[in-house]
């Protein structure tokens, strides 16, 4: 843990600051073990492999924590020598290298640290969370690195000071928490004036509804999850080059890829290896089947979300899911460099 990040840290439950207890350090001068105590309402969170634990160990995000530690690298840029993750983040959050330099980021729900990867690649300083051990499939990733600040904490209870941030994060995260808007509305108190706040949502259209997850997860939600993972595992090498002969199809191959239960990264993205491509195959249809929640939303819900969070220029498009994007009014609408 960076002992820069004690000082950012506050008390999920009353807001108060946190002091650190009975800390051990690693050899490069990090947190590694240790207890973070509060002061006011006595609160206690253990700090273990070096990353502060505000949640407990088993929730309803163990799927999460089970894919990202078993694919940590499928989708990191720097791994897999590719650039779609630094693609997406600015594609839908339109943002640019530049304007992330020097910036406070609050990433939330980060899983492996895709995106991590990028914003500290950009220079920005990256406070992010995950609910799920996937924190430390990030930690593995990205760390240690000076502008690293993770956490293993809940998105309805993030233990940082508000509006404190020039922007915030969040993809692929919002449709698996139990209460979507309640979600949303938790992190727009982080922005600092004329901060900008960038999210995504799985789309609540017919089109997509119509898939194969949404028949199959009344059952496979419920199963444990390492027998999905092995049945996922078993069944990718079969379906796989199914989806991938219809998907070659010419102008009907989209429609056809449908029919097969199984993700097909193809389509999207074209030139993965067949190593990478079985990977993040196999990775997504568990994505897809294995969460506790899934909440699909319409663009006129995620539109009123940014009207009722008072958020000024709320641009909201339709990708491959729903973006929407806004900036929280005040402050100057430049840069802010971090401190």
């Amino acid at each position: 843990m960076n002992p820069e990040l004690v000082g950012e840290l506050v008390c999920p439950r009353c807001a108060s600051g946190l002091s650190l207890e009975s800390a051990e350090r690693d050899a490069a001068g990090g947190i590694s073990r240790g207890a973070l105590h509060c002061a006011v309402c006595a609160a206690r969170f253990p700090v273990i492999g070096g990353i502060p634990r505000f949640v407990p160990a088993e929730n309803y995000c163990d799927s999460f924590g089970l894919e990202w530690n078993l694919y940590s690298r499928t989708q990191m840029d720097k791994f897999n020598g590719r650039h779609d993750s630094r693609d997406r983040l600015l594609r839908e959050s339109q943002w640019t290298l530049e304007e992330l330099s020097g910036q406070r980021i609050l990433e939330c729900g980060s899983g492996a640290g895709r995106f991590t990867d990028v914003l500290l690649r950009a220079g920005a300083k990256v406070f992010t969370f995950d609910f799920s051990s996937a924190v430390e499939a990030n930690d593995a990733n990205n760390g240690p690195h000076p502008n690293l600040f993770l956490v293993q904490a809940d998105i309805y209870a993030i233990p940082f000071r508000k509006a404190s941030f020039d922007k915030v994060l969040c993809f692929g995260v919002l449709q698996h928490t139990p209460d979507v808007r309640r979600a949303f509305m938790s992190m727009v108190p982080y922005l600092r004036p004329g901060g900008k706040i960038a999210v995504d949502v799985y789309p609540k259209h017919w089109r997509y509804l119509c898939h194969w997850k949404y028949l199959l997860r009344p059952f496979t939600r419920r199963m444990d999850r390492r027998r999905l993972h092995r049945i996922v595992e078993r069944a990718v090498p079969w379906l796989l080059p199914v989806s991938l002969a219809l998907g070659r199809t010419p102008l009907i191959g989209k429609q056809l890829v449908r029919l097969v239960p199984v993700s097909n990264p193809e389509m999207t993205l074209p030139g993965l290896s067949a190593a990478t491509l079985r990977q993040w195959a196999t990775l997504d249809t568990f994505d897809w089947l294995s969460p506790a929640y899934d909440h699909p939303q319409t663009l006129r819900t995620l539109r009123a979300w940014f009207q009722e969070a008072g958020l000024e220029g709320a641009g909201i498009d339709h990708m491959a899911v729903y973006v929407g994007r806004g900036r929280m009014p005040g402050g100057a609408v430049g840069l802010t460099t971090a401190k």
